[in-house]
């Protein structure tokens, strides 16, 4: 009996050790979160943000506010493979990019289109690395976005650059990209890619007396069909809003900015874009239908003349970045995607004839429903 009791105790030691034999702890190994690419002179230039997760992790010695380190590796090569891996040499211990979440690329990559896909490819064909990452453009240096750390000095696993659903779940205006997506429209026809810009803002907050420096997403680059089409802030794509999906809460002042009466937030806004021929012309028309609620009246204002004013402030917006793309023939409202995922007859016939153009008069009529459900503690006028 005591044979047997050894035996089963030398079996279960020698399994133990097998399955345990190639782990690691946690603190020895570093966990690159963020990947930064350039291309500069024929070389691919890339940036790592690494973490440990030992100061990252959720515990009861962790303190809120405490300030995390963050370390900054540059590789360079003639692939994006071998500048990634070049870091290896002086990386002291395992790097493990299992926990990647964002790539950030500047604008030299994005004039290329086909160094861009190259570079992402790359990355994402190594096994660690996950499907589901970020893609973001910047105009800031590769250092000073991968060093920014959130509110209350959380890490930057807090921040915009990895978590961005819960800041545009409050204020939805230019949708988070991810990078499988954003490939797939560059191949898609028909469609225009969007890729947001990350920058970094030191107007809006301080910590005590000092200045924070903050993560902002300050507008987006796009491409059609490979081809680099420039730069719109947010200001420009205000319109767009209002024909992408998930827009879960939108604000608005009403009836404009400079004197504005109540600001009322929009709720789930559902689009539709119809299009018609005329004399070998393609048109549009876009209906949006939204719900609404008063946020905040300033002076009195029934609810119909709110509603109807906010109806005006959308079509106005929609206008407006439309008008932005025209003179780049930049298609900001993807009026040429819904155009191919409709008819798509039609778009090869004008594809092919040098038709599918944008005019002045290319959207016919914007058609907006307003409906406000529900006016706060306000009791407004029918």
């Amino acid at each position: 009996m005591k044979v047997c009791i050894k035996i089963c105790l030398m079996i279960s030691i020698f399994f133990f050790n097998a399955g345990c034999s190639d782990s690691r702890p946690i603190q020895t190994m570093a966990y690159v979160t963020a990947i930064g690419l350039d291309y500069q002179d024929g070389h691919f230039i890339t940036h790592v943000q690494v973490l440990n997760f030992m100061n990252v992790a959720k515990s009861e010695n962790n303190v809120v506010g405490k300030n995390v380190p963050v370390w900054i590796g540059r590789g360079e090569g003639k692939t994006v493979t071998e500048a990634l891996n070049s870091l290896t040499a002086t990386s002291q211990i395992r790097l493990f990019w299992g926990h990647v979440r964002s790539i950030v690329v500047n604008e030299d990559i994005l004039k290329m289109s086909d160094i861009l896909r190259e570079s992402y490819e790359g990355i994402n064909r190594y096994r660690e690395v996950r499907y589901n990452i970020l893609l973001y453009a910047t105009k800031e240096p590769m250092t000073e976005i991968f060093k920014q750390k959130s509110i209350l000095n959380l890490s930057v696993l807090d921040s915009i650059l990895d978590t961005p659903e819960d800041t545009f779940n409050q204020r939805s205006f230019i949708h988070p990209q991810y990078g499988y997506k954003f490939i797939a429209e560059l191949n898609e026809l028909g469609v225009t890619a969007i890729l947001p810009t990350i920058a970094i803002t030191k107007a809006d907050w301080k910590e005590d007396d000092k200045k924070k420096p903050m993560f902002r997403v300050s507008g987006a680059y796009f491409l059609r069909q490979n081809q680099f089409k420039g730069w719109f802030s947010e200001s420009d794509l205000r319109g767009r809003r209002w024909v992408q999906k998930k827009n879960k809460r939108s604000l608005i002042n009403i009836p404009n900015n400079k004197d504005p009466k109540a600001s009322v937030v929009m709720i789930n806004p559902h689009y539709r874009i119809d299009h018609y021929m005329e004399k070998n012309q393609v048109y549009y028309k876009i209906t949006i239908k939204v719900k609404a609620y008063v946020e905040e009246l300033i002076k009195d204002f029934s609810v119909k003349d709110m509603e109807e004013a906010a109806a005006e402030v959308i079509r106005n917006e929609i206008t407006t970045t439309y008008q932005k793309g025209l003179s780049t023939q930049t298609d900001l409202l993807n009026l040429f995607s819904e155009l191919y995922r409709t008819d798509s007859k039609t778009w090869h016939a004008l594809q092919q004839k040098d038709q599918l153009k944008l005019t002045k008069d290319t959207i016919s009529k914007i058609d907006v429903k307003v409906k406000i459900t529900h006016t706060g503690k306000y009791k407004g006028k029918p």
